[in-house]
Formats: structure tokens, C-alpha cells, sequence
């Protein structure tokens, strides 16, 4: 593979300076071949001697052919083509050349913006149904967010058209009859790692470019193969600097929602805990952050600047995600890993890392209105074979959970996995209790009689007042891997509408 000169001139050219593909190299190669079409070739220019184990490793995990490597002393130059070789020259297009930057040569952020004008919140009456956030994309939605993500659409165009696919959820949901409006998540690739979109100093990278970096890639690709996860179309979060909040995560989506409804509106945001586990990886770490716990902080930051705003904009019900807390306590050295927290990410054991998640969310949420704040657990949501997701009741989370400032749990609780709906009455009584009363990985719709008696047990174990209802979960975690389909969806939200009218 090694030559004196390579074979053909590239199209695009960056020196990565001395970075290992653990501290950086791999951010500055997706950046630069993302928008690059498929047969153009990249150079990629190096003094660190680990890249010639590396980059071959990522290249034939990602599917790219290394053409040629070129070494001068400690100078060392790869040429990778996007995608094969063989294929180079159908097609092409040509993309603009990029000039070499450094990480340390990235923008500042822009200034925050000014504070909102403050707005009421339209209350949330009891029985409300509403989604828990996701809901299913359409292709051409889909494919644009590729387009966005890769560089290829601009900010703008990405927006008009993800407007467009939140009109046609609006739509949706307004058919079915809920109380309570979400906007699908459309302009998210999924529910949590969207952020790296929105926060300064990070990105999103494919799952793959990760699997030269952990201690054992093969098995890693097994693993997400058995958990039906799809790793070369799933983006990861990676963090190159320290993590700043420049503009809002998720407020711009509510403020286009308002403008479609006059109902109660709910945000969901990935929680404190699983920003965490998700972006604090060691086998990608930066020289931003010594710990985990640091990295922590700034999230913990983003997160409570992000729940004022929306708080002031008007949003009745923000809802904090926090699924990995199943996988703390219901994954073991035995069990599968677990897909939701990327599986590459530090645990020290149950009881440090619930204390620990209760700490980083009770920081966030501290001083706000408790009543406009929830938290949603569930036991993954990744595929729609309910064999490969965790197993338990909430025994072992109800002290975390009840330790938590919030004043609603929208808890999965339909399917048969989530245990027995009476251990939550150990949680706090003046708390809002929401039931999953539709299992969205089942294809069928359940029959309104038997979401009518969920409803009727929920009420008869907390009280009509407390009472709010959905699905265990979104309808469509990731972008590109919905659990249901967009009628599915609408049909079970009516059913539940059916059924709540009829115990009201």
C-alpha cells in the first residue's frame, strides 16, 4: 500500500497535524469527506504514527478504500477514496477543496441571544394524551436531514423543508384527537444525539468511524447487528472543545409549532444523565475534559440555560429523556449491552450512577416551576423485537426517580416488560403520573377495551387529577429506523383518545 508518490491527485486535502483518531483526527475526517461525493478522493496529511494502524482500520469499517500511503520521514500522507475505487469516475461530482484546519482554528461561538419575553403556559388538563416526542419521518424529510448533516443543504433550506414534515405531524396528531401537541422531532436524527447539531464544539460522526477506537470492534459490530441497531446509518455525538450553548437546542422548534396550534405544547430534551454517558467516551477523548464529571458540568449548563428559555417561551411540559437508567439497573456483566448509551461509554455501578444521574438532574431543573417539568423512562426503543430490550420492574429506580424535582413521570408501562403499574404509587403524591398505555413496537393497534382498563387502573391507583397518557415511547427513535409507521402512529394515539373519552 505504501508508495513514493500516489497514484492520483485528490480532491480535498487537510493536515490533521499530530492528532491520534482518538483526539480528533476522526471529527476533521468526517467534516471534510462528508460532503465530498462518492469517488472523490481525500488526502489526509499526518506526523502520528498511530494513523497507520488506525485510518486503514476505520477505512474498512466505513466502507472507504485506502488508495495509497506516502511517507517522508515523520511526515505521512493517505489517500482514502469516499466509497470504492472501483467505482471512481461514475458520476462524480466535484467538490469544492478545503483549506487544512487545525481544531484549535474553529470559530468562537456566536453570543448568546437576548432573554424571551415571558409567556403563559396553557395548562395541561388531567387524562391529557399526548406522544412521548417522536414520531415517524417521511423519506424525503429523512434523506434532507442526511443532506444537512453531511453539509450538503444549507441551515435554512433544512428548516423549510423539516417545517413542511412538523405541518404534516401537527396534522396527524390533530386527526387523532390529543391534548397535548409535539412536533414529531423532525429535525432531530434521533431523540438525543441531535445535539451535537445545536451545541458549539461538537458534531455528529457515524457510529462506525467509533469501532477502530473501542478494545474490541468486531464484537461491538456483533452486538449492535443482534440489537438491530444500524450502525453505519446511526450518528454519534463526539465532542472537540468545550461544550458551549450559543443558541437554544429545541426552542426553535417549539416556536414554529405555536404558530400551527393553540394547544398545550411538549418539548422532550435528552436528559442530564444521558448527555453524559453518551458523549463522555474514552476511546474519543478530547483535551477539553479530564472527566467525566467536568463534562458534566457544561452539559448540566446547556441543559438548565435551554429549560429557562423554554420555560419563558411558553412551552407547557418540557420532558427530560433518561432511558439509560434501565440500563444501569437491569444490565449486567451477563446481559447484552445496551444500545441507548452507544455501549462505549464509563459506568461504575448502580448505585454511583443513579445517584448521580438524580444529582445532574435535580441540578438542572433546581428553582424551576416543578409542574411544567417531567421525566421519561423507558427500556429501549431501538427495534421492534421486544426480545432484545431490557427487562424489570421500576423497584429498583422508584427511590431515583422520586428523588428527582420533577412533577411528572411518563413512564412506559404497557408492555409486560415494565412490571406492575402499582409500584408507582411509591413515587411522590403530588406528582403527575403519565401511563404508557399502547406498546408503539407492536404492530397491531390494541383494542380501546383494553386501554380503557389501563386507564381506569391508573385512575384507581393515583387519582383522575394525576393521570396523563401515551404510548410506552416514541414512534420513531431513530431517524432512519422507525418502529411504526406514520398511520400506525396516528391510530394508536386515537385509540387512546377513544378510550380516555370514554372513561371520562
Amino acid at each position: 500500500m505504501m508508495t513514493t508518490a500516489h497514484p492520483h491527485p485528490p480532491d480535498v486535502s487537510f493536515d490533521g497535524g499530530d492528532l491520534d483518531c482518538g483526539n480528533g483526527l476522526l471529527l476533521l475526517i468526517r467534516k471534510h469527506i462528508d460532503p465530498m461525493a462518492r469517488g472523490q478522493l481525500l488526502e489526509i496529511l499526518s506526523t502520528e504514527i498511530s494513523v497507520d494502524e488506525d485510518l486503514p482500520a476505520w477505512c474498512r469499517l466505513t466502507g472507504n478504500d485506502l488508495v495509497s500511503f506516502v511517507k517522508d520521514g515523520k511526515q505521512r500522507s493517505f489517500l482514502i477514496c469516499k466509497g470504492r475505487l472501483d467505482g471512481r469516475g461514475q458520476n462524480v461530482e466535484k467538490a469544492e477543496a478545503r483549506p487544512a484546519i487545525a481544531l484549535a482554528a474553529r470559530p468562537a461561538p456566536a453570543p448568546a441571544a437576548p432573554p424571551r419575553e415571558r409567556r403563559d403556559a396553557s395548562p395541561i388538563p388531567s387524562l391529557s394524551v399526548m406522544g412521548i416526542g417522536s414520531w415517524p419521518r417521511p423519506r424525503w424529510m429523512v434523506e434532507t436531514m442526511h443532506d444537512y448533516v453531511s453539509g450538503k443543504l444549507d441551515e435554512a433550506a433544512f428548516h423549510e423543508t423539516a417545517n413542511d414534515a412538523v405541518r404534516l405531524v401537527a396534522a396527524a396528531q390533530d386527526r387523532a384527537g390529543v391534548g397535548v401537541m409535539t412536533d414529531g422531532e423532525q429535525r432531530r436524527d434521533s431523540y438525543a444525539s441531535f445535539v451535537a447539531t445545536r451545541l458549539d464544539n461538537t458534531q455528529l460522526i457515524p457510529l462506525t468511524d467509533l469501532l477502530p477506537l473501542v478494545d474490541h470492534p468486531e464484537e461491538f459490530e456483533r452486538e449492535l447487528r443482534a440489537l438491530d441497531v444500524p450502525a453505519a446509518d446511526v450518528r454519534h455525538p463526539a465532542v472537540f472543545g468545550r461544550i458551549g450553548r450559543s443558541r437554544s437546542l429545541a426552542a426553535h422548534e417549539f416556536d414554529f409549532l405555536r404558530t400551527l396550534t393553540g394547544k398545550p405544547i411538549k418539548i422532550a430534551l435528552p436528559g442530564p444523565y444521558l448527555l453524559t454517558r453518551t458523549m463522555w467516551m474514552e476511546c474519543l477523548q478530547e483535551r477539553a475534559y479530564q472527566s467525566r464529571e467536568e463534562i458534566a458540568e457544561d452539559i448540566v449548563a446547556a441543559l438548565r440555560a435551554e429549560l429557562a428559555e423554554l420555560i419563558d417561551a411558553g412551552v407547557s411540559l418540557i420532558q427530560f429523556d433518561e432511558p439509560v437508567l434501565s440500563e444501569v439497573v437491569f444490565s449486567g456483566p451477563k446481559s447484552r449491552p445496551s444500545f441507548m448509551c452507544g455501549a462505549l461509554s464509563e459506568s461504575r455501578g448502580p448505585e454511583h450512577e443513579l445517584a448521580f444521574a438524580r444529582d445532574l438532574v435535580n441540578a438542572v431543573v433546581n428553582g424551576m416551576p416543578r409542574e411544567r417539568i417531567a421525566v421519561h423512562v423507558c427500556r429501549g426503543n431501538w427495534t421492534p423485537d421486544e426480545s432484545v430490550a431490557l427487562a424489570g420492574s421500576y423497584a429498583p429506580l422508584i427511590d431515583t426517580l422520586g428523588a428527582m424535582k420533577v412533577g411528572a413521570y411518563l413512564l412506559e408501562m404497557c408492555t409486560p416488560r415494565a412490571g406492575e403499574m402499582e409500584l408507582l404509587r411509591q413515587l411522590p403524591d403530588d406528582a403527575r403520573i403519565g401511563v404508557g398505555v399502547v406498546n408503539q413496537k407492536c404492530a397491531h393497534t390494541e383494542a380501546i377495551g383494553d386501554i380503557e382498563g389501563k386507564i381506569k387502573e391508573a385512575v384507581d391507583l393515583f387519582g383522575r387529577e394525576r393521570v396523563l397518557l401515551h404510548p410506552d415511547c416514541g414512534f420513531a427513535t431513530f431517524a432512519d429506523n422507525p418502529i411504526c409507521g406514520m398511520a400506525s402512529a396516528e391510530e394508536k394515539l386515537a385509540a387512546i383518545v377513544s378510550a380516555a373519552e370514554r372513561v371520562r
